[in-house]
């Protein structure tokens, strides 16, 4: 995402109006008092559209100001949603998708139009009336191309686009004139263009014989969905029986409601009745992976025979592993000739070296020969 800034140039004076701010109290009133910061992003919303398409900084403090936040934490919020405008837009604000969909159904052609018209991406018309910019895909693919065109009352999707009528779609904007949202083609939602290719036939299953349903004697009433004016019900249309109502009290609950499964869950001891487990016995292992034993043949207190030996003369030790070698009390090649495989276990565990280095570089091989040479 690139770097989203507030506008340079501002408004000298704006408060959000009287309404705006009802609005956004209304929103705060769903949340609890410690939670109402969570009303930022609708209250944000408001004042975009209030302020005629965009957010100016001082509607931004505003908010903060309403929602007890931190300016810095409004304007997080703010440059992080491209849904959020942060420069003065025109009065009908385009966004025009421009992903794969819509680019293989011609969203070039519109984009055209757009910079003939309005200017390049971003401008706004002269007259103020138009503004665009292209977007990431806004989930209407089966209708591309499509645009989200935004105004001070809605939001609506234009879609199934073309050069023609889309130039047709903006004169009616700019003169005010009303503009069907959806689809600007002869389809009503996503249906095949050119009519149905699927359940065309007269069949029990033709979409004008669905009251007539196979194995039934009479006629079914179908529930489709219906609005409910006074949003009485939060299962609407029709699908719930309204005279079958839940109940908070158990003692009223319907006889359909089937036996009890809670019982034996939480006050049963689930243990009842199974047999008591054996204790375990305490078979410890014996194993020679880590020593419990210290190899005779490490010392700790020094070297004990003169000048230590040059340990690095053995292929496989560097000067890091001489060192650490030297601070676990091994000086002397006749030391490393002498390690057993617990010793070396033991050494490679000491050291931090990968198990089975010493063995693969032949450490013991290699300092059995420098020890004879030395004698």
């Amino acid at each position: 995402m690139s770097a989203r800034r507030l506008a340079i140039i501002q408004p000298e004076d704006f408060k959000l109006s009287a309404s705006a701010k009802k609005k956004i109290s209304a929103w705060v009133k769903k949340y609890p008092k410690d939670r109402q910061r969570s009303a930022l992003i609708p209250a944000l919303w408001i004042a975009q559209k209030d302020a005629g398409g965009w957010i100016p900084e001082a509607a931004l403090r505003e908010i903060g100001d309403i929602l007890g936040m931190a300016y810095i934490r409004v304007y997080e919020v703010v440059t992080f949603y491209t849904m959020f405008n942060m420069a003065p837009v025109g009065e009908h604000h385009i966004q025009l998708c421009g992903t794969t969909p819509c680019w293989l159904r011609g969203s070039d052609d519109l984009i055209a139009v757009l910079e003939r018209r309005i200017g390049p991406r971003g401008s706004v018309s002269d007259d103020g009336k138009l503004s665009w910019v292209e977007v990431e895909c806004l989930g209407a693919c089966a209708n591309a191309p499509m645009a989200q065109i935004s105004n001070a009352k809605n939001d609506h999707y234009y879609e199934d686009l073309t050069a023609e009528n889309f130039e047709n779609l903006l004169d009616n904007l700019v003169a005010g004139r009303k503009v069907e949202p959806g689809p600007q083609n002869t389809r009503y939602t996503s249906e095949p263009e050119g009519g149905n290719t699927t359940l065309t036939g007269t069949g029990p299953y033709h979409k004008t014989k669905l009251i007539n349903l196979p194995n039934t004697d009479k006629k079914t009433k179908l529930n489709y969905y219906m609005p409910d004016p006074k949003d009485s019900r939060a299962t609407r249309g029709g699908w719930v029986d309204p005279d079958r109502k839940a109940s908070a009290d158990p003692t009223k609950r319907g006889s359909n409601l089937g036996r009890d499964l809670t019982k034996g869950l939480v006050d049963d001891d689930p243990n009842k009745g199974r047999p008591k487990r054996a204790p375990a016995k305490n078979n410890k292992l014996k194993t020679s992976a880590q020593p419990s034993f210290k190899p005779k043949v490490i010392y700790t207190d020094g070297p004990t025979d003169g000048t230590p030996d040059d340990l690095k003369k053995i292929n496989g030790i560097g000067p890091k592993f001489e060192s650490d070698l030297n601070r676990k009390g091994i000086y002397y090649f006749r030391q490393i000739g002498a390690w057993k495989a617990a010793d070396i276990r033991m050494v490679e565990a000491l050291i931090g070296s990968s198990p089975g280095r010493i063995k693969r570089d032949e450490w013991v091989k290699q300092a059995k020969k420098l020890a004879k040479v030395k004698a």
